[in-house]
């Protein structure tokens, strides 16, 4: 019997049933070590030593694992077929080899493209061994990765407060957003006019012609740049008489394009079918590892994270035989379709994404896929089957119209076009509604018949006034499409990039587009100002293609490693001697338009309007960057920076708005904006109560009625009928919740608050009880899960609170991100966190257990994370460099 190793526990079913009996298939549920979140994980004075953790759960999977090959005939590692995988099977190695378990068993190395028995059963007749190169370019992009998160984060911290983390394609993806941003505040719009005239041929049929030249030379788009010359036009138009000039019609082949990679398909679900590049990737997956189709498990697609154009040859001839089948020998071409990709720096090493099976159509899996799945494999099948197609034949006219006012001459162009032979594009069309028109036709629409020489009736001429708009923001479509155009990233960090901008709280998606959020441009504006190479597109572009070059064993990892660090070192250290006021400095001018807005009144935006002489200038706080005046603390004047990259004045709340008053204490009323946001105010000075604005709620919103509401929480619902204790509901700093007998219980929004009754928050508090007791003086909550031993020493554990699941290790407690669940809780995830609250130390004034044993670790062998001994390095040794002490800083763990 033989041990196959595979990544995902969903292959294991299908891959034992094609490969029989000799086998035993197990999973490793992905990679089973990584480079702990603590210091000296990657040791730039070692010549970049890595240390591996093997992490609690995947102990007793590397458990499983070893136990089976001890009584096996080999080993097969069948991971998938990227640079992850190649890593992940050299992980399983490498832990198998220091685990002893394999003697002189053979290992194989397999990789298969698609889950399905053809391709399992070639992978395991031509196996090969680990890709040395490949793995090494996965050794420099980790290193470098946590290099840059450790290193540059800290710096943030102690700079810039409120920063969350920085990473190497993290903070180049934030750079694209925020210069986008910026772009739309510098765009000055310029005003442009279209004229058109509705013209009737003498067969009584009508058509639009637009105007296109003038006065003797031909218009520019945009040529037309104001109202005077508009009309000036229109009035020659009006008056004129109009003759075909020339009437041109041209066939034109249009071709269809190459199958999906990563990037295209993220781009085209987002646009068709409104998913993130997350959710495309999950949905892929599934697709991938396969679905039930008649009580057989079908891998449906092939493998999902490329940058390749092409299929095998036996796929495109399994393409063109289907082609056949279901759309006829016509939209056949004479010969196959080969593409090359034109994205900087993609490797072609591996297929496109595709079905598997070609004659396995949308309309025969339909009822066997969920409803995302169908819609995904749908556009999947459409684009591997149309990129085998014969062209598109549209035959495009072109009619050039003269327009003779008195011996003022202007010229008209009417364009048509029609699409005689539909060819790949009948892929796109439902075959339940032929004609119908697919996203992919860009039919302008048939022209009438016109001939040339003839004359025209005019019916009307109409002149449209325009504006230019700005550079829209990016999608996460379009975004992913400039990265893959720049170099920067690879086709498997897209998804989780985004979701790492977007958790940090560093854009905003709104309605599809990419806001960046006041902190993400604090973070480029700082890191434009003092690590500028290290945001720069090229830089990065050509730190992706020197790991291209790595896994074609062009070039040392290491000496890779060595050139960037040398350099990078030592613009973190020129950073100690960066003080707040630079960086101030340095903000204030380069995000004047967001810092500085220019008023209506023309008056300085520099200048407090409160005290009329202090100087306004960003402010650094325990919470993030403020607007303040320097003329604190006689005057106390603060604005926030909005989320969406407005300031508060420019929602009218410069000044207070009054509401009305509260009729119970006759107090006024007012909405504000302070430091911390738009905030609801009752009467004045020191006793006035104030309620800052829930979540979602907009000032533009906020009535007396509304007002009133949030002014009176916590409002009382009734009580409880077993206690007897009053039940009210509020608005805290956790969010919304009810309170009853000195225990809290999470609403789920702010309208929960004024609604819910007596009923619901008997039952809502009853379940509250029944998770378990949370909260001071009631005891250390029972564990959700244990996710093992902390590095320093001592229990990690996911506990549910007063204020919701969190982490716990000693006497840290870190809240869970909002929506995350906390059986998904990784033990890299926890330990991230455990950093970001200050976790370092169990507690305060003790040091942790790895800390008091530190000194003894150096003279004396140790333990590396999967049980192996290790000699450690010379303590004098590692003294002498002044990197090993500023290698990985107390940081939490940032991905790109």
């Amino acid at each position: 019997m033989k041990v196959v190793v595979v990544e995902s526990p969903g292959k294991i079913k299908s891959i034992n049933k094609y490969l029989g009996a000799g086998y035993k298939v197990l999973a490793s549920f992905g990679h089973v070590r990584d480079l702990p979140a603590k210091d000296g994980s990657v040791l730039p004075d070692q010549d970049f030593e890595m240390i591996w953790e093997v992490d609690a759960q995947s102990q007793k999977r590397i458990k499983d694992i070893a136990d089976a090959v001890k009584s096996s005939d080999g080993l097969i590692l069948a991971t998938d077929p990227d640079r992850e995988g190649e890593a992940i099977s050299w992980h399983v190695l490498d832990v198998l080899k220091k685990k002893r378990v394999l003697g002189d068993k053979p290992v194989e190395r397999v990789v298969f493209n698609a889950i399905t028995k053809k391709a399992v059963l070639d992978a395991i007749a031509n196996p090969r061994d680990i890709d040395v190169p490949l793995v090494d370019a996965y050794l420099a992009r980790r290193a470098l990765d946590y290099l840059v998160g450790f290193n540059l984060s800290p710096v943030l911290w102690r700079k810039l407060p409120g920063a969350r983390s920085a990473g190497r394609v993290q903070s180049v993806a934030l750079r694209l957003v925020c210069d986008r941003e910026n772009e739309i505040e510098r765009f000055v719009s310029e005003e442009y006019w279209n004229l058109s005239a509705l013209l009737k041929t003498p067969r009584g049929d009508e058509f639009e012609a637009k105007l296109t030249a003038a006065d003797g030379k031909r218009l520019p788009p945009r040529g037309i740049k104001n109202g005077e010359e508009a009309g000036r036009l229109k009035s020659l138009l009006d008056g004129a008489a109009y003759t075909v000039d020339t009437v041109e019609a041209k066939p034109v082949k249009r071709n269809p394009g190459p199958p999906f990679t990563t990037s295209t398909l993220q781009q085209a679900a987002s646009s068709n079918l409104g998913f993130n590049a997350s959710r495309t990737m999950q949905v892929a997956q599934k697709l991938y590892e396969g679905v039930d189709i008649g009580g057989e498990t079908v891998g449906l697609i092939t493998y999902m994270r490329t940058d390749g154009v092409q299929m095998a040859p036996e796929a495109i001839d399994a393409a063109r035989d289907a082609i056949v089948d279901q759309f006829g020998q016509r939209y056949l071409p004479e010969k196959a379709r080969h593409y090359s990709t034109k994205a900087k720096n993609a490797q072609e090493a591996h297929e496109a994404i595709r079905p598997t099976d070609f004659n396995r159509s949308p309309d025969k899996v339909r009822q066997y896929l969920e409803g995302d799945q169908l819609r995904l494999y749908d556009l999947i099948w459409k684009r591997g089957i149309a990129s085998q197609m014969a062209s598109a034949e549209i035959e495009r006219t072109t009619v050039e119209i003269i327009a003779d006012n008195n011996g003022q001459k202007a010229g008209l162009r009417a364009v048509g076009s029609v699409v005689r032979f539909d060819g790949f594009l009948g892929a796109y069309m439902d075959q339940k509604e032929e004609g119908e028109k697919s996203d992919d036709d860009d039919d302008d629409g048939r022209l009438p018949q016109i001939n040339a020489s003839e004359k025209l009736d005019k019916n009307k001429v109409n002149s449209t006034q325009h504006f230019t708009e700005p550079p829209p923001r990016y999608s996460e479509a379009s975004l992913i499409k400039k990265m893959e155009e720049l170099g920067i990233g690879r086709p498997s960090t897209y998804a989780a990039t985004l979701k790492t901008l977007s958790d940090r709280e560093y854009i905003v998606i709104d309605k599809r587009k990419l806001i960046p959020h006041s902190k993400g441009r604090l973070v480029t504006a700082f890191l434009e100002s003092f690590f500028t190479k290290y945001v720069e597109y090229d830089f990065t572009a050509d730190l992706e293609e020197k790991l291209d070059k790595i896994s074609a064993g062009e070039l040392d990892w290491k000496q890779v490693l060595r050139e960037f660090w040398t350099d990078f070192f030592a613009q973190i250290e020129d950073t100690k001697e960066l003080r707040v006021t630079n960086v101030l400095d340095a903000l204030n001018e380069t995000l004047a338009p967001l810092v500085f807005p220019t008023r209506e009144d023309g008056s300085d935006p520099r200048i407090c309007q409160v005290c009329g002489t202090g100087n306004l200038s960003l402010k650094l706080g325990k919470y993030g960057a403020f607007v303040g005046c320097s003329n604190y603390p006689e005057c106390n004047f603060t604005r926030q920076l909005s989320s969406d990259g407005n300031e508060a004045e420019a929602s009218g709340l410069n000044e207070p708005k009054a509401l009305g008053a509260d009729p119970m204490t006759g107090e006024e009323l007012t909405l504000r904006s302070g430091r911390f946001g738009p905030y609801i105010q009752r009467g004045e000075g020191k006793e006035a109560k104030r309620s800052s604005l829930p979540k979602g709620w907009k000032p533009e919103d906020i009535d007396h009625e509304k007002a009133l509401a949030l002014i009176n929480l916590p409002r009382d619902v009734g009580q409880h009928p077993e206690s007897g204790k009053m039940i009210s509901a509020g608005l805290g700093r956790y969010g919304p919740f009810l309170l009853h007998d000195g225990g809290y219980a999470n609403l789920e929004s702010i309208e929960d608050v004024f609604s819910i009754g007596l009923n619901r928050a008997v039952t809502v508090i009853a379940e509250k009880v029944a998770k378990g007791p949370g909260g001071r003086g009631r005891g250390t909550p029972a564990a959700l899960k244990e996710l093992g031993e902390h590095p320093d020493g001592g229990p990690i554990t996911v506990r549910d609170g007063k204020y919701g699941p969190y982490v716990n290790w000693a006497k840290v407690n870190a809240t869970l991100p909002k929506g995350k669940d906390p059986q998904s809780v990784t033990v890299e995830e926890a330990l991230a966190l455990i950093v970001e609250k200050g976790g370092k130390t169990p507690a305060k004034g003790k040091k942790a257990p790895a800390k008091a044993k530190a000194p003894a670790k150096a003279k004396t062998a140790a333990k590396s994370a999967d049980g192996e001994t290790k000699k450690a390095a010379p303590k004098k040794a590692a003294a002498k460099k002044a990197p090993a002490k500023t290698a990985a800083p107390k940081a939490k763990k940032t991905t790109t």
